[in-house]
């Protein structure tokens, strides 16, 4: 039996995109989550995060990928999650979602072709637009598949962001450290 592998199936195009990737940048309504708002009675809304998301994302800071979060909405939900995940660059509530990458780029010394952006909706559009590596969730609004270099093979908030974080890894050939800790 051949050894998996996220490389199976996917154009050298995209591997060498994403060979190249220093900066992943990832949306949250939609790509971290399924999209849903949950509101209880008191009117506290809670998100649901997939955990194998989580350990990815973990796979890459711990690689040396710089990992940021660009997102519309403000919630706490999201400050503690991505605090609980040791993730340093957090920006919620941005109006300019492009705007803030590029800034984010230019503190870190990247150019756009070293970032990636997963997205799923309009307000990714103008970062998308932007990124060396546009990647759209599987069930992304048609436009935003349109605009990607790729797409996952899984939906937002049900393995998308482990999806891209193993095609990263692998494509700079690190996977095999990030996995190689788990094995004891």
């Amino acid at each position: 039996m051949t050894p998996w592998s996220p490389l199976d199936g996917i154009p050298e195009d995209i591997v060498a995109r994403a060979a190249r990737v220093r900066l992943a940048c990832f949306d949250v309504d939609g790509v971290m989550t399924d999209g849903g708002l949950y509101y209880s009675d008191l009117g506290h809304e809670s998100k649901r995060f997939h955990v194998m998301d989580g350990l990815g994302l973990k796979m890459l800071v711990e690689s040396g990928i710089h990992v940021a979060v660009i997102t519309a909405r403000d919630t706490p939900a999201v400050a503690k999650r991505m605090q609980d995940l040791g993730i340093r660059h957090v920006f919620a509530g941005v109006p300019d979602k492009r705007a803030c990458m590029l800034d984010l780029a230019a503190q870190l010394g990247l150019g756009i072709e070293d970032v990636a952006h997963v997205g799923d909706d309009f307000p990714d559009l103008g970062l998308l637009g932007t990124v060396g590596f546009a990647i759209a969730v599987a069930n992304a609004h048609p436009v935003i598949t349109h605009v990607a270099h790729w797409r996952t093979q899984r939906n937002g908030g049900h393995g998308a962001v482990r999806e891209v974080c193993e095609l990263l890894l692998a494509a700079q050939g690190k996977l095999g450290g990030a996995i190689q800790r788990f094995r004891g």
